[in-house]
């Protein structure tokens, strides 16, 4: 981001009033906020209780997910590799080619690559941790052709969600097997990102779908499988994907784990910005429609920590217009990070106030800014 005390004169003149419309663009082109959406977050959804939400028919192939994200006006797009591959699981040239032409078209920039081996029934008892070793390597070759998916898409980051590696029972799993079968595989495909020059990462998550714990529960976990790989490399090679409901679910503070992450030196590859109730379920709600003081908080953490990349919706709006609800995203996330820069501005107020102990000190530094009074 561009954040200095030009830019940040502009939160009292041109940006002062709520931003909304070409007013958000231009305050994100002004502070350097890169905003993205996964491309899943155009629709159509379903989940275990509707096959599916729509009354009316949409365009729910690859290319007409691409068209509604830039009809939200949003720049940048989150892909995944199964967009791209066959019946047999292997790369199609031609996929390829017809999105790289609808992505151009529409001027999106795609801003990372989503590796969904979670998808496949094959890989229901885990990818890169399966008990089988044949699937295991199977898994891993998937997870390094989405390495090379990433690069031919041109997007700086690839990742990967373990949604089916850890389990559902006690006593189901080695934890310390399963924890160095994922460690392997993360060494290989961080290796093979960054001879590619890309960023890899690695996202964590309380549960669901493995209902008992995933394998990496919580961005601390995750943290310490990336410093592993980074330490064994020789090279800060690995980083971890922060989802912002993810914190929500397992009761963490958001902009606790960036500074963790700083401070052990791990890369944060990408961010997940979204809504959910704190200790609740994966939402993926709206951003912006819950708890302000939390979300603006982890925004002044991205700010005071320098980060440089992506801000990527990834949400499930299963009852609202899906471009409306991108739309929606984008603006209160601008206004809730807009709040943030303002309580940079005043950083030095907030830094004594903290220095006191006092929590009313520090509630009196951000209480305009937070409640808009």
């Amino acid at each position: 981001m561009k954040v200095n005390e030009s830019s940040l004169n502009l939160l009292t003149t041109e940006f002062a009033p709520y931003l909304e419309g070409s007013l958000v663009d231009s305050f994100f082109d002004a502070f350097g906020i890169q905003f993205s959406a996964g491309h899943w977050c155009a629709g159509g959804f379903s989940d275990r209780f509707c096959s599916s939400y729509l009354e009316e028919p949409l365009d729910e192939t690859a290319i007409g997910q691409l068209q509604r994200v830039a009809q939200a006006g949003i720049k940048g797009v989150e892909l995944n590799n199964e967009m791209f591959l066959d019946s047999k699981l292997e790369i199609d040239d031609r996929k390829i080619a017809q999105i790289q032409e609808v992505l151009a078209s529409h001027n999106l920039t795609p801003t990372n690559m989503n590796t969904n081996i979670w998808t496949r029934a094959r890989y229901k008892m885990g990818g890169i941790t399966n008990p089988d070793a044949t699937r295991r390597k199977e898994a891993l070759h998937y997870c390094l052709q989405t390495v090379e998916l990433a690069s031919r898409l041109n997007c700086p980051s690839v990742q990967l969600w373990p949604g089916s590696d850890g389990w559902d029972y006690h006593f189901e799993v080695n934890y310390g097997k399963q924890l160095d079968w994922f460690i392997d595989g993360c060494t290989a495909i961080a290796k093979a990102a960054h001879e590619r020059g890309l960023r890899f990462g690695t996202e964590a998550k309380q549960k669901e779908p493995r209902e008992g714990n995933m394998i990496l529960n919580t961005t601390a976990k995750a943290a310490l499988v990336a410093k592993t790989v980074n330490e064994a490399v020789g090279d800060r090679v690995m980083g971890v994907v922060i989802d912002y409901g993810h914190e929500q679910m397992v009761g963490n503070q958001p902009a606790d784990s960036l500074y963790l992450l700083k401070r052990i030196g791990v890369p944060i590859a990408n961010f997940h910005i979204n809504a959910a109730k704190y200790n609740s379920n994966d939402e993926d709600r709206v951003t912006g429609t819950d708890d302000i003081w939390r979300l603006a908080e982890f925004c002044y953490a991205a700010i005071d920590t320098d980060y440089q990349g992506w801000f990527g919706e990834d949400q499930f709006t299963y009852r609202m217009e899906p471009v409306r609800a991108m739309r929606l995203s984008k603006e209160l996330f601008a206004n809730a990070m807009k709040k943030a820069l303002k309580i940079y501005a005043v950083r030095e107020d907030l830094t004594n106030a903290q220095a006191s102990g006092d929590a009313g000190e520090v509630i009196d530094v951000v209480k305009r800014i937070l409640t808009g009074a």
